[in-house]
């Protein structure tokens, strides 16, 4: 009892002391300064922010290599031979997609509106109609192919409009090549979040385990034809980069 006594003791005392501390002003300085946030409108629903690279608008591809066999019509376009590649190249970044499977659905597992998102050219995010579809789990929509399945399914049934919205960390090498820091990729599919921060193994192949290989800090997004009709709208990006600061002093309380 005595020691219960005790403990509520000091309990009591720690609020009291925590208390006291904040009405007598004192502050925590981190002593950083920091670079102020720059605005950015966030546009109308459904748009693009103002600091957005808009890929896709709905009129045309201009802004892609090898899309010449797309074809783009009423807002969105629709996947044909070749593989589109963005002519713009980003490091980290938000990118923000739009995309729907065939309507009505044709085939089944990996042969039901296949396509795919790539980050740099070479870490594929899966496109797939995973709406009563059954496939192998890490490549399912959603997935990081071959390495990773979405944590939860979140497609919408065929031929609905569905979103993408991605934050990318890309890997880093030294100047001989080596990796210093693997890439990371968040992803929310329809609002829902279906990878939390993956740490990615390396490039997401078919026919081989994944691995790193040394290339650009900065690379395109492409899109992937895989025989089906797949359409897309919207996409844009938003390159990353963290807020400036500097250290002027030692974190300090001020009293």
């Amino acid at each position: 009892m005595k020691s219960t006594i005790v403990a509520a003791i000091a309990v009591l005392a720690s609020l009291c002391l925590g208390t006291s501390a904040e009405l007598s002003g004192a502050e925590y300085l981190s002593g950083i300064q920091w670079a102020e946030p720059a605005l950015v409108d966030p546009g109308a629903p459904g748009g693009a922010p103002s600091d957005a690279v808009v890929l896709f608008n709905g009129t045309d591809m201009s802004k892609w290599n090898n899309a010449e066999q797309w074809t783009v019509k009423d807002g969105y376009v629709v996947a044909g031979p070749g593989a589109p590649t963005s002519q713009d190249v980003f490091g980290d970044c938000q990118v923000h997609l739009e995309w729907a499977s065939a309507e009505p659905a044709q085939g089944s597992g990996q042969g039901r509106s296949n396509s795919g998102l790539f980050l740099m050219g070479r870490y594929e995010l899966q496109i797939l109609d995973s709406y009563n579809n059954e496939t192998y789990f890490d490549g399912q929509c959603g997935a990081i192919y071959k390495q990773h399945p979405p944590l939860v399914n979140a497609s919408r049934k065929p031929g609905e409009w569905q979103t993408y919205d991605i934050i990318w960390k890309g890997p880093r090498f030294d100047d001989e090549g080596k990796l210093v820091s693997p890439a990371f990729i968040t992803v929310l599919h329809n609002g829902v979040l279906i990878q939390n921060h993956f740490e990615l193994l390396g490039d997401t192949p078919f026919h081989r385990a994944p691995e790193y290989k040394s290339h650009p800090d900065k690379g395109p997004i492409s899109l992937q034809y895989h025989g089906d009709p797949v359409r897309f709208r919207n996409i844009w990006v938003r390159e990353l980069k963290e807020l400036e600061s500097e250290r002027v002093a030692e974190p300090t309380i001020k009293k």
